[in-house]
């Protein structure tokens, strides 16, 4: 009986031998496992590293951007004031007795209707036949 003991004893040893075997080339395999996923960990560290920089860049492209916008809007703002008071003083002067006159007697001379006349200068015919009547009569004084 004690060479049964000594063979199953022996048989253990192997088998524990074999197993210990099979669990070192396991171990070995998870090494690699886990040695490539360090490695990918690492990869995907590097890409999101390099897209918060880009995103950075935008967004600050962005806020630049913003207040460039910001800039020229106020510059509009400036040229569109600058622009209304420029048309306001040509109105003005547009509307002047003194233009209307010079307006009315000039496309007399050049042989406009007092009607084509009263709808360039915004007058009436009758306020137009009065510019002309007044010049004539300064004329004929001089």
């Amino acid at each position: 009986m004690p060479q049964w003991i000594i063979i199953v004893l022996t048989a253990a040893e192997v088998l524990l031998l074999v197993l210990v075997g099979l669990f070192f080339l396991r171990l070995k395999r998870s090494e690699q496992l886990v040695l490539e996923l360090q490695s990918n960990q690492e990869r995907l560290l590097q890409r999101l590293q390099f897209n918060a920089q880009l995103e950075q860049e935008l967004v600050s492209s962005f806020a630049q951007r913003q207040q460039e916008l910001v800039h020229l809007s106020q510059q509009m703002d400036r040229r569109a004031e600058e622009l209304r008071d420029l048309v306001d003083k040509a109105e003005r002067i547009t509307r002047s007795p003194q233009t209307l006159r010079h307006m009315v007697l000039q496309g007399h001379r050049r042989g406009q209707s007092l009607k084509a006349l009263a709808h360039a200068t915004g007058l009436t015919l009758d306020e137009v036949t009065l510019i002309l009547r007044q010049s004539q009569s300064e004329l004929e004084r001089e």
